[in-house]
């Protein structure tokens, strides 16, 4: 009787095991079979690393398609620590060549990060640095691509463009104005890689980083030479402390050349003060209208039939009393007898202010 018991008991826990064993097999096929694609995508998000690929900024041109601010493709330095073997010795050859202090150096390939940016000593390379640091084939040392802002007229139209950081993200201008649209989207080179940094035998997978957005001005490359080639004249000439000309079309308002001075060079802009770079003066800086109006007042009093430019006349003595204020002409003594039409060339206030008070009466 003893003994059939424990039979029985053997007989159960032999029916639980074997139920599990095979809820386990039916669960590994389900997972092999049907999760397979699922898991092994989780796996690879586990596994992969990226190198970022810089995307490039999007150009800037002119109403003829004329390249304004461009990209230069350059180089940067990236370290995968983990999969660096000799510390010491690639933190030797890296300074040599990059000419940088061996404990900065050293903190960089040390660095406790799947992957480290050496920044800003292993950023924009020159192509002679970049080929010596490929040369080495030194494991967990990288090369990627990145994109660098270059500004082929260097200070032509430099305060409207405005300029772009490090990481190429606008700072000022239309860089800074529109650098949503002219970022573009960055890819990456992806390899994998265990837990403890070493790489996979998996090939690697490009992502394609995508350009930002174009942009074309209503600015003429011609005519912004030639405004700005003027401009330095006034400068040369006159040397005052600050000028600034803009070309518009008075029909739709379109810009064709705008400058000020003093500017600066936006492929260099870390060499000029923040005065400089922050004064557009054309759209910064406000200005009375002054003599500028004359032109429309007697437009107004030729167009009203108040004044002949040809046949009507005017004697500026210097100045003239308005009730108990004296006006005076900018020209000591005055102009003396003028036609309207001298009074305009001559900018002459007296004249225009005496077409503007006869205009008013006449329109009252």
């Amino acid at each position: 009787m003893f003994f059939k018991k424990i039979d029985a008991r053997m007989k159960i826990l032999l029916l639980i095991f074997t139920t599990l064993l095979l809820l386990i097999i039916i669960r590994i096929f389900y997972v092999q079979v049907f999760e397979y694609d699922k898991l092994y995508v989780l796996a690879k998000d586990l596994w992969s690393r990226d190198l970022p690929v810089e995307a490039n900024r999007g150009l800037i041109l002119d109403r003829n398609g004329v390249v304004l601010a461009d990209n230069l493709t350059t180089t940067s330095l990236v370290l995968v620590p983990n999969q660096i073997k000799d510390k010491k010795e690639t933190t030797t050859k890296l300074a040599e060549i990059l000419n940088v202090d061996y404990d900065i150096m050293y903190k960089h390939v040390n660095k406790k990060t799947s992957i480290e940016r050496v920044h800003p000593e292993g950023r924009r390379l020159s192509y002679e640095i970049a080929d010596k640091i490929n040369n080495l084939k030194l494991p967990g040392v990288y090369l990627v691509k990145e994109s660098k802002r270059y500004y082929p007229y260097g200070d032509l139209l430099s305060h409207s463009l405005g300029y772009v950081g490090i990481d190429n993200q606008g700072l000022s201008g239309l860089e800074l104005q529109y650098d949503k649209y002219l970022t573009g989207e960055s890819g990456a080179i992806k390899y994998f890689s265990d837990a403890k940094g070493n790489k996979l035998n998996l090939a690697d997978v490009y992502l394609e980083p995508q350009d930002g957005m174009n942009i074309q001005l209503t600015v003429d490359i011609n005519i912004q030479k030639s405004l700005e080639r003027e401009l330095d004249n006034v400068v040369d000439m006159f040397e005052p402390d600050m000028a600034l000309a803009i070309v518009m079309n008075p029909n739709t308002g379109e810009i064709y050349g705008m400058a000020s001075r003093p500017d600066y060079d936006p492929n260099n802009y870390q060499n000029y003060s923040q005065e400089v770079l922050s004064r557009n003066l054309p759209i910064w800086a406000t200005y009375e209208p002054g003599s500028t109006q004359k032109i429309i007042t007697t437009a107004a009093a030729v167009e009203e039939k108040v004044v002949d430019l040809d046949k009507d006349t005017f004697y500026d003595a210097g100045s003239v009393k308005v009730d108990t204020a004296k006006i005076k002409c900018w020209k000591a003594g005055g102009h003396g007898q003028q036609t309207f039409m001298e009074v305009l060339q001559n900018s002459c206030n007296l004249g225009v202010d005496t077409a503007t008070h006869t205009n008013l009466q006449n329109m009252l």
